[in-house]
């Protein structure tokens, strides 16, 4: 009998299937799209993410980020990591790497969906197949989640992301993030010749809308060659609880707060290892407590600053803020590294 079920084979899954074969378990992966899954995100890996796929044997290529530096017009605050750098990192490269680590240690991929989930006191069935446990990796949109009445209301303050890449020399090795009261743009090299710019907001309009917030960064991008745009959201997905049954909710599909802070990467395959070796020391219901502290920090400071975001006077407070306390805003970055 196969020992791990994966549903969803993008970052998250895909590094629970590596855990689980390093592991010495049987892992499967169900999985609809064919690889690379190309999908609208930051594309910055924070130096814990890094150390991540390091630890699975992955070494993805990118461009190196130093740090985070917030801007909104001429206020500005930087800090670099301390330490190892993150990474800016195409998508499809990203998922290219995973995928081709996992089959590499015999991890069984099909095509299909998770369905319905049904499960015995020892076993757990979706897609047709059966295992000992599933871990449920689908993505902020879980299916599984959803089927398995696990999903909360996601509230009134709710966000949306669009990203498009820019055929342009990186001017950077920071991870931009552009400040307006009408929400942020985030700007990652991970190529070089290639930026990606992701805009987040609470209002649904045209990515073009959105950059008209951001002048001086439409400057530097004036007359580059651009990609299509990819969307995401709402980007808040709440979760009553991560384990159920013997199903293991991991990545974004175990819920989400928001993309602010840039952690979804790391947290994924952070949260995916945790299920996996709850799994395999025989502990499944210890994965929720684990899941509790591993995403304490991302989820109290991306709360107090989705808060300060929500006024558009109080967001254009920010970056002044952390200008003015550079020790706090370091501080702030290091601990989400």
């Amino acid at each position: 009998m196969i020992d791990v079920l994966v549903a969803g084979g993008g970052p998250a899954g895909l590094a629970a299937a590596i855990h689980s074969a390093l592991a010495g378990l049987e892992a499967v992966v169900v999985e609809p799209r064919p690889a690379p899954v190309d999908k609208a995100c930051g594309e910055g890996v924070m130096p814990s993410g890094v150390a991540g796929l390091r630890a699975l044997g992955v070494e993805p290529v990118g461009r190196e980020l130093r740090g985070i530096r917030y801007v909104d017009g001429t206020a500005r605050a930087e800090a670099s990591f301390r330490g190892p750098r993150g990474l800016g990192i195409r998508r499809t490269e990203l998922h290219r790497a995973l995928h081709e680590r996992a089959l590499g240690l015999g991890v069984r991929i099909v095509p299909g969906r998770a369905g319905e989930v049904r499960q015995t006191a020892d076993t757990v069935t979706a897609a047709g197949l059966t295992a000992r446990w599933l871990i449920a990796a689908d993505g902020l949109h879980s299916a599984v989640r959803r089927g398995l009445g696990l999903e909360l209301p996601g509230g009134a303050h709710r966000r949306y992301g669009l990203r498009r890449h820019y055929r342009v020399e990186p001017w950077t090795d920071f991870v931009e993030v552009h400040w307006s009261g009408r929400g942020e743009a985030y700007v990652t090299p991970v190529a070089d010749d290639l930026v990606g710019v992701a805009v987040l907001s609470r209002v649904r309009r045209g990515y073009d809308e959105h950059l008209v917030g951001f002048p001086d960064l439409t400057a530097s991008l004036r007359g580059a060659g651009a990609t299509d745009v990819r969307g995401a959201g709402p980007l808040l997905q709440r979760t009553r609880r991560r384990v159920a049954g013997r199903v293991l909710l991991v990545g974004d599909a175990a819920g989400y707060v928001d993309a602010l802070t840039g952690e979804g990467i790391a947290l994924g395959l952070a949260t995916a290892g945790a299920a996996v070796r709850c799994l395999a020391s025989g502990r499944a219901r210890e994965y929720e407590r684990a899941w509790a502290l591993l995403t304490r920090r991302h989820r109290l400071l991306t709360g107090a600053l989705l808060a300060a975001s929500r006024r558009p006077g109080t967001a254009r407070m920010v970056v002044p803020a952390a200008a003015r306390l550079p020790p706090v805003f370091t501080a702030a970055v290091r601990a989400l590294q």
